[in-house]
């Protein structure tokens, strides 16, 4: 049985557009809002999948290497496979008529080259969510304890991602809004402000 295709009314107006089907990626610090901003911007389009890179990461239960741990070897490539398992389900829902909103950290060039790459029949969205440092810092002691991300890199990943992604998307800074105001703000102008070119 073929999968139905997006229509017009499987998509939301003013963000994905008509002519070709969109994939929204949402990243950030550990503690930007990612997490809730996709849930909410996902329930708000008619037909979405949230894609979790730190869920799929995790579908490696023995043998597991963070992208931080060592050897680092075995880090990298099990990123390349957490990227490509992400991208592949990313594309198999745009297919079967859903948007893609994928939240995931992607702290370089070379990882959101092979990410776009790999969704190169979609129109890539990519938010940046920039709240700052503390900000960050902050929402993640607000979070539930076993929710709690542990991070001590704040100042490094910040300066990476600025260096190499500060002129990828769109660099939303989302330190003054509540998670609802983010995500509709982000509905009505990433496709405007956030196409990687």
């Amino acid at each position: 049985m073929p999968l139905p295709t997006a229509t017009r009314c499987d998509t939301l107006p003013g963000v994905i557009a008509a002519e070709r089907s969109s994939c929204l990626i949402v990243t950030g610090m550990p503690g930007a809002g990612k997490s809730t901003v996709t849930r909410r911007v996902a329930e708000r389009l008619p037909r979405s999948a949230r894609l979790d890179g730190d869920q799929i990461s995790r579908l490696v239960v023995s043998g597991r290497v963070g992208a931080l741990c060592k050897p680092a070897d075995e880090a990298a490539r099990q990123l390349e496979l957490c990227n490509r398992n992400l991208c592949m389900l990313a594309n198999n829902f745009s297919d079967a008529g859903f948007t893609p909103v994928i939240d995931w950290v992607i702290p370089d060039r070379r990882q959101l080259d092979f990410i776009v790459g790999l969704l190169s029949a979609r129109q890539v969205l990519f938010v940046v969510l920039a709240p700052g440092i503390e900000v960050c810092r902050y929402r993640n002691t607000l979070r539930a304890p076993h929710e709690r991300f542990s991070f001590d890199g704040y100042d490094r990943l910040d300066a990476d991602m600025k260096r190499e992604l500060g002129d990828a998307g769109w660099w939303f800074d989302t330190a003054d809004l509540a998670p609802d105001e983010t995500a509709d703000r982000l509905l009505r102008e990433a496709r405007h402000r956030a196409p990687v070119t």
